[in-house]
């Protein structure tokens, strides 16, 4: 959770103490105290605060003036006025200006703490409805799964007619598509949706410990087991239980999971017993099952009993037309987690994201954007701000094919781009950091550029 930031203004140094001492006893927070109000104005104008703390007489730019230009910055900050010389006229005043509350001094100041965590959590929540209410706008969101290109609304609607079912489902495609979000989705919308979502990655757990993770195991089952334990299967009983990769199970559990699937029933490692569960599962892979079995490496009658009903999730990079609006969600969301709302992407950027070929899938893309956030200084995030690798990467051939009017600008760039820098470097006689000055970039985009055009500095110099 990113930290709350408060900013107290009061010309009393004895009440910034105190407000600054209660204040700074709320979690992630810091406080932020102003006595000038000149300098609080500007404050307001150009940082992120989540909560003002006003005295309205003020010398100078008073406290009404103040909550005024906290309006016009940003309406949704809360504001809380405090005063010595309460006045129906001047309450009324700051209720109509859209201040939060109105507490007079002298107070306590656990009074001044429960008002302000109030204040806080009710912004929080309805900054969250926000958010929401655009998401369920927006006809190309489904759950947490955004795409608007008919192969993604095939998508949607497969979820949804699966969804009604308790049929066994297989959900395929490459890595970092979305098949978890797939498989959440389809349970949210099921009749387990009330039970546990209970997720295994069959390629992250010790083969020697696989058995017992599903199926639980008996106090002295084996060195190491003092008590009984439950398997995930068990603690699934009535939900959904998501197999991640389905393909990385060996050969000996897939035989036991078959048996599983046919009846429904665990025997506990160690055990004797026959134990009932009620198990919907979902399987996913990134593995083609059909040359797995021509393989040896995956039993034919465990696909067919997984494969009930399926999904197919296409790769990023075929469904281009969905990349802005996935750049658009993720940039809300992570923007919102770092506490940088506001921040934008320019259209050149969303380009370039666009014209990148995506192996990673969404989950790169996801990572990609909370790095430039991460990195990034300004509140417009530009080219120059894309991690190096995706910018050369579109440069070497990630750029949509063609006549259209990206294409023929893209070359039309690239051509003048080279006939610059060579022209440039000409001129400064090889020498890069000259370069990079005269022309007003970073050295490291200097070098990118040169790499993007196969050009060096050496070649220039004499």
């Amino acid at each position: 959770m990113p930290e709350q930031r408060i900013l107290v203004v009061d010309d009393e140094p004895g009440m910034l103490e105190v407000c600054s001492d209660t204040l700074g006893r709320l979690p992630d927070t810091s406080v932020v105290v102003e006595s000038d109000g000149e300098r609080a104005d500007q404050r307001i104008r150009n940082e992120r605060f989540d909560l003002l703390v006003l005295d309205i007489r003020l010398p100078g730019v008073s406290g009404v003036d103040l909550l005024r230009t906290a309006r016009d910055a940003d309406p949704s900050i809360p504001v809380l006025m405090i005063t010595a010389f309460p006045t129906i006229e001047t309450a009324v005043q700051c209720m109509k200006l859209g201040a939060a509350d109105y507490i007079t001094k002298p107070f306590i100041p656990d009074d001044l703490l429960a008002t302000a965590k109030r204040l806080l959590e009710h912004a929080r929540l309805a900054q969250e409805n926000r958010l929401l209410k655009r998401q369920i706008d927006k006809p190309y969101c489904f759950d947490e799964i955004v795409g608007k290109c008919p192969a993604m609304q095939g998508v949607f609607e497969s979820i949804q007619l699966i969804a009604r079912t308790d049929a066994d489902v297989l959900v395929t495609g490459e890595t970092g598509t979305g098949k978890e979000l797939v498989a959440r989705s389809i349970h949210k919308r099921s009749a387990r949706k009330n039970a546990r979502f209970v997720p295994v990655d069959c390629g992250a757990i010790p083969e020697d410990l696989l058995e017992s993770e599903f199926f639980g195991h008996e106090r002295g089952a084996f060195t190491g087991a003092q008590t009984r334990s439950l398997g995930l299967l068990e603690f699934a009983h009535t939900g959904t239980f998501f197999l991640d990769e389905v393909g990385e199970l060996p050969i000996r559990l897939q035989a036991k999971l078959l048996r599983v699937l046919q009846e429904r029933t665990i025997r506990r490692v160690g055990g004797t017993e026959q134990t009932k569960v009620d198990v919907r599962v979902i399987a996913a892979t990134s593995r083609n099952l059909e040359q797995e079995i021509q393989a040896g490496r995956f039993r034919s009658d465990l696909y067919y009993r997984i494969n009930v009903a399926r999904i197919e999730l296409p790769p990023l990079r075929e469904r281009q037309e969905c990349i802005p609006l996935l750049v658009e969600y993720f940039m809300d969301r992570f923007a919102h987690q770092m506490g940088r709302e506001g921040v934008q992407i320019d259209a050149e950027a969303v380009e370039v994201l666009t014209a990148y070929s995506w192996p990673g899938n969404v989950r790169e893309l996801q990572n990609v954007l909370k790095r430039t956030l991460a990195m990034a200084r300004q509140d417009i995030l530009k080219v120059d701000d894309l991690p190096g690798e995706i910018v050369e990467g579109v440069a070497q051939g990630g750029t949509p094919k063609g006549d259209g009017f990206f294409a023929l600008r893209q070359r039309r760039i690239s051509s003048f781009e080279k006939e610059y820098l060579s022209g440039l470097l000409d001129s400064c006689h090889g020498d890069a950091t000259e370069a990079a000055r005269q022309a007003k970039l970073p050295r490291g985009t200097l070098y990118r550029l040169l790499s993007k055009h196969h050009l060096s500095a050496a070649q220039f110099r004499r």
